[in-house]
Formats: structure tokens, C-alpha cells, sequence
């Protein structure tokens, strides 16, 4: 599987949302689909599947995201404005990675320039499940054998964002010169890829990627390369576990 999404496709879906928590945002989505845009009575797909789904999320100035969990592992790319997510002040570019059933947040976003970051998941998820409704947390509680996993970093300007782990998540950012060539890691270490520009141009077969356009890989693919456009490219990959 090997999906291309350009942030100038992608930017005809853009449209303002807001959650049950009262958080209102920009929502742009460029791989699968969401609840803000499925079609009422429309089956959820098997959250077992191989199910990309990604979208921009632009949150209002000032606004909070209460601490909420997904049925699905998440990673979310920060690439606009800055604010706090749990303790961690965030901005541009910060690797954020919660496992699924691992609650995490709230996400408070800067006053005056709001916090834009990429929601990234392999598996379809119907939305937050937010830790102020009761029937959640002792949802969580009844969990066997739930793990909390997360795990944050503002990239420093190291090849590596998070280290590799044994069951494949990792996350890397590589910054290259013109007509330089990228070779991401193997996709069968992992669970799925993505590839999101964070500058410059990404040339992928006929494919030409701006600022904020994305390919998602999956671990039944060759390891992806890429040649940087002509002012380079800075790509960050980000890699999910397998199950």
C-alpha cells in the first residue's frame, strides 16, 4: 500500500469543526476519512484493518483539547503555532506518539497563534474518548492488559526524532540538499509510514510534494525513497508499531 495525498489536493477539504468538548479548529483531511466527514448511518470499517487516516487539525487561538484516548495508535506532527499538550510545551516540528487506550492531553493551544499539528493513525478510529466522562475511565480501568504509552520530542535537528523500538515505532527527520535522495527505514519493521514535508519539495516517481503533503507507506513496501526538489527537502517519517 502506497498513498500520496498534496497538501493543494488535500486543501479543498479544508472546513471548521469543533468537538463535544467545545474545542473549534480547521479541519483538513487527506487520507481515509473522519467522523466530521462520514455519512450518517455509514459502518465503521474493522479497527483490526490496515486503515490510514489522516487529517490537519488548526486549532483556534486560546482554545483546550481535554484530555482524551483513541481505539488506535497516534502519531500527531506539530508543524504551526505552539502550545502545551500535557506538560510539554509543543511547536514546530515536535513528534508526539500515544498508544492506543493511552490517554494523553489536554492540548492548550498559544493565544495568539493557535497550534496546527498532523493527526496520523493506520486504523480507523470513531473519535476521542474524552477522560471527564466516567464511563471512559472505567473503561480504561477494565482493560487487562492496557499499557499507557506516549512519548514526545521538538526535533533538535538529530536524524533520529524517537529511537527505534523492538516492536517498530520510531520516528526520524531528514534534512537534505537538492537532488539528494532520502532512503527511508524498512517498512517490515513497522505497522506503516508516514512521510510528511516539513520544507522544501519531495520528488517521489511523478510525484512533486510541497510543504505539508504527505505519503503513507505500508510495511508490505520496499523501503521508500525520495529525491530532494530543488531548495532540499525536510522530511519527517514516522513509523508505527507492529501488533
Amino acid at each position: 500500500m502506497l498513498l500520496t495525498a498534496s497538501a493543494d489536493a488535500a486543501r479543498v477539504n479544508r472546513r471548521r469543526g469543533s468537538a463535544p468538548d467545545g474545542v473549534t479548529f480547521w479541519h483538513t483531511l487527506y487520507l481515509g476519512t473522519s467522523r466530521y466527514n462520514m455519512a450518517p448511518g455509514t459502518p465503521d470499517p474493522d479497527k483490526s484493518e490496515l486503515f490510514p487516516m489522516a487529517f490537519l487539525v488548526e486549532q483556534d487561538p486560546g482554545s483546550t483539547a481535554q484530555a482524551h484516548f483513541h481505539q488506535q495508535d497516534q502519531f500527531q506532527l506539530v508543524v504551526g503555532g505552539h502550545g502545551i499538550m500535557g506538560t510539554h510545551e509543543v511547536a514546530p516540528v515536535t513528534v508526539h506518539f500515544t498508544g492506543a487506550y493511552t490517554a494523553y492531553g489536554p492540548i492548550k493551544a498559544d493565544p495568539q497563534d493557535g497550534v496546527h499539528y498532523f493527526t496520523l493513525r493506520n486504523g480507523f478510529d470513531p473519535g476521542a474518548r474524552f477522560m471527564s466522562n466516567m464511563e471512559n475511565r472505567q473503561f480504561l480501568r477494565g482493560l487487562p492488559d492496557r499499557r499507557h504509552r506516549e512519548a514526545s520530542k521538538v526535533s533538535d535537528g538529530a536524524e533520529i526524532v524517537l529511537p527505534q523500538e523492538e516492536d517498530g515505532m520510531g520516528a526520524w527527520r531528514f534534512r537534505v540538499g537538492a537532488g539528494e535522495r532520502v532512503v527511508g527505514p524498512n517498512p517490515e519493521e513497522g505497522r506503516g509510514q508516514y512521510w510528511i514535508v516539513a520544507g522544501g519539495e519531495m520528488l517521489a516517481g511523478d510525484d512533486v510534494l510541497s510543504r505539508l503533503s504527505m505519503t503513507f507507506v505500508g510495511p508490505d513496501e520496499a523501503a521508500f525513497s525520495a529525491v530532494a526538489g530543488p531548495e532540499g527537502l525536510d522530511v519527517v517519517v514516522m513509523q508505527f508499531p507492529r501488533h
